[in-house]
């Protein structure tokens, strides 16, 4: 009987001393975790300053900012339509790499790419869906068209004579113009720029007659008078541009597009820290002032969950790859 005690003893003193040393541990490990992120957290934006990713990324970054308790800053880096980014993200192992996932990059460069330095799925982790961003299709003021049936009669009757441009072959404005040529049955030549911004200097200046462009980073432009709006990709006609037509209304029905942003993380960072930025990204985009700045450019915000992010990208990679292969497009 005293040797079944004295047994007893001796394993809960054992227990007690393991549970003792391992606490220690525990806690620092704890701790360590809840002190995450520490240092700023780099956001990368695989295009060049000026367009709809730019609206959106610094709008999602003040917002985390105050929500992580460390600077969120972008940092652009365009360059082989948003490759060299997705490549440097991937191989990224300082935990505080984070990259604005985009319609192109994780939708559509996977299969206009015979092989990438990067695997979409397996090197990169989702974070949230951040906002969806109208596409309009404008022209230069000079063209002369005031809506898309002129402008589909135009190119008809010009046959190549009209160019368009886009931020970069596979980008969402050259996506948006070649669904558009699919559904409408035109002709028009493609213009890949390097970014939005020097996009829009050209279609500004009357060197492109054409372009379909995210809403936030061409809207003032429409309102001054410099770009004419002659149909949204939207499913509903836009509050901003009331007298707009959609293309479905145009006489294509069931046509919609609209550009995605997002983040995502290389698949190295812990799940813990995902879902901290995942909710962060949640109350960023249902926090007032930048819902109100978003909307104030047509942009749509979401800031939904990582598994929500994922299944969307799933279903968008199904739609786009169908749409690359009709219209054969090939990288740069």
């Amino acid at each position: 009987m005293n040797q079944s005690i004295n047994r007893r003893q001796v394993i809960q003193t054992a227990g007690a001393l393991a549970a003792s040393t391992a606490l220690p541990g525990l806690l620092t490990s704890a701790h360590a975790q809840a002190a995450w992120p520490t240092k700023p957290i780099r956001l990368l934006v695989p295009f060049a300053p000026g367009g709809s990713s730019e609206i959106v990324a610094r709008s999602a970054a003040g917002e985390l900012s105050k929500s992580l308790g460390q600077n969120v800053f972008v940092e652009n880096k365009p360059g082989a339509s948003g490759n060299i980014a997705m490549q440097e993200c991937a191989a990224s192992t300082d935990g505080h790499t984070i990259i604005l996932g985009h319609i192109g990059t994780m939708a559509v460069n996977p299969y206009i790419y015979d092989k990438l330095p990067f695997d979409t799925e397996k090197d990169f982790k989702p974070i949230s869906l951040l906002a969806k961003v109208p596409s309009l299709y404008v022209v230069n003021a000079d063209v002369p068209v005031k809506n898309l049936k002129e402008f589909i009669a135009l190119a008809r009757a010009k046959p190549g004579q009209l160019n368009y441009g886009s931020a970069g072959n596979g980008s969402a404005g050259h996506l948006a113009f070649e669904y558009l040529k699919m559904a409408t049955g035109i002709f028009v030549l493609h213009v890949p720029y390097r970014g939005t911004g020097p996009q829009l200097t050209d279609l500004l200046a009357g060197r492109l007659e054409a372009a379909s462009v995210g809403a936030p980073a061409i809207l003032g432009h429409i309102k001054a008078g410099k770009l004419r709006c002659i149909a949204t990709g939207t499913k509903d006609r836009l509050p901003q541009l009331p007298d707009v037509p959609t293309v479905a209304e145009s006489g294509f029905p069931g046509f919609e597009m609209t550009q995605w942003y997002g983040l995502n993380a290389p698949a190295n960072m812990p799940q813990a820290h995902i879902d901290r930025i995942a909710d962060g990204c949640a109350k960023a985009m249902r926090n007032a002032q930048a819902t109100e700045r978003l909307r104030g450019d047509t942009a749509l915000p979401v800031g939904d969950t990582p598994a929500q992010y994922a299944a969307f990208i799933k279903t968008e990679q199904t739609r786009w790859k169908e749409v690359v292969a009709r219209a054969k497009i090939k990288p740069d």
